[in-house]
């Protein structure tokens, strides 16, 4: 299957410079839905209500506020948040090399692959192997979307993967969750023992596997053979009336690529 680069430049270190695309690592396998009316089947789209005025607000209108306070807010413009954001990274430079045992799952947030590009193949397959008989990561800053982000970079299975990590100051503390120190008796050590080696295994994630998702795809494909589809109606267009958000204007070119199938 092809995938989408997100991505393109490449991971830099010491003196080393390797050609690499970022792709998705992850399909999320969430079944959507659309909210329709249940009248005429039509495509519900939100729109952006004002509570003061009673009135939907076109996008000229809309400013972006932070919330200070209960119903306190600071106005920030679009050209103020971009003169603060960094400048779209053309390399992952690696900062240091860390070993992947010392870095908790918690701090893990998004993986990716890193392809190789033309002219880096070599040098992509032995950063692999040697990162993978190490096992330790490259540690970089890396630029995406206008976010900075914290990433890992490691072998894992014959490829390198991009792991963005959460910032320390992400990560809530723990020193309300953990139970305080109690007596646990001898007893009780040694049942916990034995039940954790009983049921030790190898991790083979194939052995699972998302069981209402695929109740609700078998659901979906009983009603397609029983049921024709239901169709939303055609919605009337004022002529030189543009839409009123860019949902509406997104949903009317999809009716439109419905309509001329």
């Amino acid at each position: 299957m092809a995938v989408q680069g997100i991505w393109s430049g490449t991971i830099s270190f010491s003196l080393v410079a390797i050609p690499v695309q970022l792709v998705k690592a992850v399909a999320i396998g969430r079944v959507s839905f659309r909210l329709l009316h249940d009248k005429d089947y039509s495509p519900l789209a939100r729109r952006m209500f004002c509570p003061e005025q009673e009135k939907i607000v076109p996008p000229d209108e809309i400013i972006r506020g932070y919330e200070i306070g209960p119903d306190r807010y600071l106005p920030i413009t679009d050209e103020e948040l971009e003169s603060v954001s960094p400048e779209r990274s053309r390399t992952i430079e690696i900062v240091e090399f860390i070993d992947m045992n010392e870095v908790d799952p918690i701090y893990y947030d998004h993986p990716y692959y890193l392809v190789p590009l033309k002219g880096g193949e070599k040098a992509y397959r032995l950063l692999v192997e040697v990162m993978r008989r190490t096992n330790k990561a490259g540690l970089a800053k890396f630029v995406l979307a206008e976010r900075e982000y914290l990433v890992a970079v490691k072998s894992t299975e014959g490829a390198l993967t991009l792991i963005t990590l959460h910032y320390s100051d992400e990560v809530l503390p723990d020193e309300d969750i953990a139970p305080k120190e109690g007596k646990i008796t001898a007893e009780v050590k040694s049942g916990i023992k034995k039940s954790i080696k009983s049921m030790m295994a190898d991790f083979n994630p194939g052995k699972y596997a998302d069981e209402r998702r695929d109740k609700v795809m078998d659901l979906l494909k009983k009603k397609v053979k029983e049921k024709a589809p239901v169709a939303a109606p055609e919605v009337e267009k004022a002529e030189g009336e543009g839409p009123a958000d860019l949902i509406a204007a997104l949903e009317e070119i999809m009716r439109e690529v419905k309509k001329n199938r």
